[in-house]
């Protein structure tokens, strides 16, 4: 299937788990420490070798675009100022040409709806999924994790982590068939299983490579749970053909959709903040003792 160089970034939701704060700011520009959530993304698809973005928008999304390009007054201001250090940083961050395309969403119709707008772009290349209100800590990253058990497999790979068997009903969890290692063969998968009928603990958690040929199940446009068409239904309809793979990640999950995700998601990464670490468990460490 050859080398994943693609990936698809699901960006229209409205973030309503976090509102009032995304009333008028996508979610995925919520910030972690010093930038925004989806500055963490984009660079773990960069490191797992990542060439071409799709974002996936809908309305009152530009701002998203904006953050991905030249803030011509602001890099003046800093260049004339002498801030090179943080001129640099946001240079950084931009994409080189033909590295990024935004496509739109026109209405709210799920997940596997907005995988499918990207489909032109994609074409018959494998690719990968990349939620983008989930932040995975870890080292090599996650997706680089994903895309070495594809390369040894050459099938599809979904993103796994161990979950509370008392929790499973909150997820999507995946049915093992077999196990090697970290790497797990599927013979299914149940959208939020009723509890204790669970397959597993192991739940599906925002990282995903799949093959072309999801596209041809998604154009069937089935609505599935909540009326909205599911990548979940997809899957489980291609697994039928295609093999499957579920690979139990080595990391730490923020689900920054979540206000508390979000809370986790700052403390921790500003903990290990070699800059920031030792300030930031102090004021942690405050704000304790005056809640106690």
């Amino acid at each position: 299937m050859g080398r994943v160089r693609k990936a698809v970034l699901p960006v229209a939701g409205l973030g309503t788990r976090v509102l009032p704060g995304t009333k008028t700011v996508p979610k995925e520009l919520l910030n972690v420490v010093d930038r925004p959530i989806l500055s963490y993304i984009v660079e773990e698809g960069r490191k797992a070798g990542i060439e071409h973005f799709v974002f996936v928008t809908g309305r009152n999304k530009a701002a998203i675009e904006d953050y991905f390009d030249h803030a011509v007054e602001l890099e003046a201001q800093l260049e004339a100022k002498g801030k090179t250090e943080l001129l640099e940083q946001l240079r950084a961050e931009l994409p080189k040409a033909g590295e990024m395309s935004f496509v739109r969403q026109m209405q709210p119709l799920g997940l596997g709806h907005a995988v499918w707008c990207a489909r032109d772009v994609i074409g018959n290349d494998p690719f990968a999924v990349i939620l983008p209100d989930v932040i995975v800590d870890a080292e090599p990253n996650c997706l680089a994790q994903l895309a070495d058990a594809f390369e040894r497999t050459g099938a599809n790979i979904i993103g796994v982590e161990q979950v509370p068997e008392n929790e499973t009903h909150k997820y999507g969890i995946v049915a093992p068939a077999e196990r090697d290692g970290r790497l797990v063969k599927m013979s299914g998968m149940v959208e939020k299983p009723k509890p204790g009928t669970s397959p597993s603990n192991l739940a599906i958690s925002g990282r995903y490579i799949l093959t072309p040929q999801i596209f041809e199940e998604l154009a069937r446009h089935e609505p599935g749970a909540g009326g909205e068409i599911q990548l979940t239904d997809a899957m489980a309809r291609l697994m039928a053909r295609q093999a499957f793979y579920a690979y139990e990640y080595e990391g730490a999950t923020y689900d920054c959709g979540d206000k508390i995700g979000l809370l986790r998601a700052n403390v921790a990464l500003a903990l290990k903040r070699p800059d920031l670490g030792e300030a930031a468990r102090a004021a942690v460490t405050a704000a304790l003792a005056g809640a106690v």
